[in-house]
């Protein structure tokens, strides 16, 4: 029954069903005359137009090595000695880089940092876990295992980013070693994954992430003088394997489409754009044109958040479209208004959502992935975008700093750089509602809290999202206090995936210890829906935010529960009241969870209360319970920045049974420097003698406090 559940989850109408069973029967068809084929396959070159097959082998090398057209992105392109000039330690960098991959065998691989490789690389051995798959048939191939083995880690390494920046520092410095590096480990991956085996060709975007790498690596190095034919002839073969396979295997889906599908599409027209020479890639492209106008209405919200509830992922699909909307420009390929109108929403989303440390709050998983890696960012680094956005559509409002990020050269060139040099700085940004994503922010000076509404994103469907209704993430005096835990891994440690996404792990309220959404640990993908938080109220002003909101995942226990939330945000004296209304019938046990960072020290204060403290920057957030007289429990808790990273960090949680309806309130003070303590202690005895409520005008007075 559980696994029917997960089937029919969401809000997709019975047709869709239909035409889904109807599209895996047909898919289950194709694959198996895909599995006969392959069998049957031997080794073979590109499949090229008339015009180019009819020509000599060495005038087709002739072509490639001089042509000007079609053009990639324009640092690729033109010039990319220039990046030296322009950003000397970052070039510097790339050349340490390259020495690395290049003589120690060693390069960075998301969050479990550089990580040591054999000279021949086993490209079906995960480098951290150490477990290895078989190359059997793709569809056969089992992604998700019980022994510690993490395929995503598999399929980064094999995303090949690596050889971009050996390719890059190729361009810069012209220096043999590194384009023979990447040479010599392009063809021993090819002899090591014949297409359609093993786990490398199990997902069709991994295929396509990879395609994109492998153009950026052909592009810099097709004039390099260790370009051969035989070269040239392995890299057009390797590029039609994968388009073929992309095009055959489409992670479309009549239920729902995710960033999969937009990453096969966008590999599709990069191939079709950049290789108008192989027969199909016409085929490609057009199909890519046809489907990604169709793919951003269904995933890219009204108010620029990606449906599936996750920031990380909004960056991914971010970067994705943003580097291709510069690669039709480059070629004039008119994706029209919409697509534009889309990407500087999803803009001004990420501009949003940052935090004044310039970091981006986690909000449901995070993978680390990234399109085109030129420099490698951690999974919380989002700001950069804004100034490749900057230069794309001349807004101002999107230049953070003056200082601009490496990207903007490798996908603008020179031009792209001066003309982000001669923009203005932005002012900072607002209070900011997103009501179709569900998220909200309340800042002042340099005080922030996102405040989570989100759905479980893809019309109920999504895979992405935690149970984190309601939650909140909170920054003061410079730094997080109060934040999301991450995602830390998927399948390496089913356990640990389980916990990162559960509701004990965010700050909001837990009722009975059940899950605001069902999520199940032999189903780390799957999420229900049954949370679906709503707004009731948005109000913001120079001298204060209002929002409450409330959510129904606890309605299907026994005795219903709705957790209703009120954040009131007084930009004036610069702290927050929070009010929790568990709304009901029956008696129940409640748990008030404010998850905080790590590297904070977090003790009781004043009986009932705690305070988190950064000892290095004297700075503390106090969280007052206004009703409860207990202390909490101090528990210890993970939270993870980056892909396979996490560090121990601490929960605040108090824990209270009581018949419902209850109303609880909650004041986060900060203190910046001692000298505010005084000034904080005079708030609250004030907030306990006043009894001022945020939710008096949704029927508080008819909610009993705790006595």
């Amino acid at each position: 029954m559980r696994r029917i559940r997960r089937a029919v989850r969401g809000d997709v109408p019975w047709q869709a069903f239909a035409l889904e069973a109807w599209r895996r029967a047909k898919a289950r068809a194709f694959l198996q005359l895909e599995r006969i084929e392959l069998a049957r396959r031997r080794e073979r070159e590109a499949r090229l137009a008339p015009e180019f097959r009819r020509l000599s082998d060495g005038a087709l090398l002739e072509y490639f090595r001089a042509r000007r057209a079609p053009a990639s992105l324009p640092g690729i392109a033109v010039a990319p000695h220039a990046y030296a000039r322009l950003f000397p330690r970052e070039a510097k960098e790339l050349i340490a880089a390259a020495r690395r991959i290049a003589e120690e065998h060693r390069w960075p691989l998301l969050g479990f940092g550089s990580v040591q490789l054999e000279r021949e690389v086993d490209w079906r051995r995960c480098p951290v876990s150490k477990a290895s798959w078989p190359l059997l048939f793709h569809a056969d191939v089992e992604w998700v295992r019980s022994d510690g083995a993490d395929i995503r880690v598999l399929w980064e390494l094999n995303r090949l980013g690596h050889l971009l920046k050996l390719a890059c520092a190729w361009g810069v410095s012209l220096d043999q070693r590194w384009s023979e590096e990447c040479w010599r480990q392009i063809t021993g991956w090819r002899a090591a994954n014949p297409m359609g085996y093993g786990p490398n060709w199990t997902c069709a975007m991994e295929v396509a992430l990879r395609a994109v790498n492998l153009l950026a690596v052909f592009e810099l190095l097709r004039r390099a003088p260790s370009m051969t034919l035989e070269r040239l002839k392995m890299m057009l073969a390797l590029f039609d394997e994968h388009g073929a396979y992309i095009r055959r295997n489409l992670e479309f889906s009549y239920l729902a489409t995710s960033n999969h599908y937009l990453a096969d599409l966008v590999g599709l027209l990069w191939l079709g754009t950049l290789l108008p020479e192989l027969s199909a890639a016409r085929d490609w492209r057009d199909l890519a044109l046809r489907e990604l106008p169709i793919e951003l209405d269904k995933q890219i919200l009204n108010d620029g958040a990606d449906d599936e509830s996750s920031t990380g992922y909004h960056r991914f699909v971010l970067e994705m479209l943003l580097y291709t909307l510069l690669l039709c420009r480059a070629n004039r390929i008119d994706l029209g208004e919409r697509f534009e109108t889309k990407l500087r929403a999803m803009l001004a989303y990420v501009r949003a959502y940052l935090r004044p440390d310039g970091r981006a709050p986690l909000i449901g998983d995070t993978d680390g992935g990234q399109f085109l890696p030129f420099l490698d960012r951690e999974a919380d680094d989002h700001a950069y975008l804004l100034a490749i956005g900057a230069v794309a559509f001349d807004a101002p409002g999107l230049k953070l700093s003056d200082e601009a990020p490496g990207e903007l050269f490798w996908t603008g060139g020179e031009e792209a750089v001066a003309r982000f040099r001669s923009l203005p700085l932005s002012s900072p940004p607002a209070s900011a509602a997103f009501p179709d994503a569900g998220v909200y922010i309340q800042r002042a000076q340099d005080r922030y809290l996102l405040f989570n509404a989100t759905r479980t994103g893809l019309s109920g469907r999504g895979s992405h999202a935690h149970n984190d209704a309601l939650s909140i993430e909170v920054s003061v005096c410079g730094r997080v206090f109060v934040r999301d835990p991450g995602s830390y891994v998927y399948g390496a440690d089913l356990d640990a995936r389980h916990v990162f996404r559960s509701t004990a792990f965010h700050s909001t309220v837990q009722v009975d210890d059940e899950e605001q959404n069902e999520i199940e640990r032999r189903a780390p993908f799957a999420i229900g829906d049954q949370a679906r938080p709503r707004l009731l109220r948005w109000e913001a002003s120079p001298e204060a935010d209002h929002l409450i909101a409330e959510h129904y995942g606890y309605c299907r226990l026994p005795h219903p529960v709705t957790h209703r939330r009120a954040v009131f945000f007084d930009k004036r004296k610069l702290f927050w009241l929070i009010e929790d209304a568990l709304l009901g019938t029956g008696r129940h046990r409640f748990k008030i969870i404010f998850h905080f960072d790590a590297g904070l020290t977090v003790e009781p204060f004043d009986g009932a209360a705690v305070e988190a403290r950064d000892h290095r920057r004297g700075s503390s957030l106090l969280v007052v319970p206004l009703d409860l007289r207990q202390a909490p429990a101090i528990e210890s808790r993970w939270t993870s920045r980056h892909y396979g990273e996490r560090r121990a960090s601490q929960a605040a949680v108090w824990t209270h049974t009581a018949t419902v309806p209850l109303l609880l309130s909650w004041a986060l003070i900060p203190i910046c420097a001692e000298a505010d303590r005084r000034a904080a202690e005079e708030l609250i005895a004030r907030l306990h003698r006043d009894r001022f409520s945020v939710l008096m005008e949704e029927n508080a007075r008819d909610l009993p406090r705790v006595e």
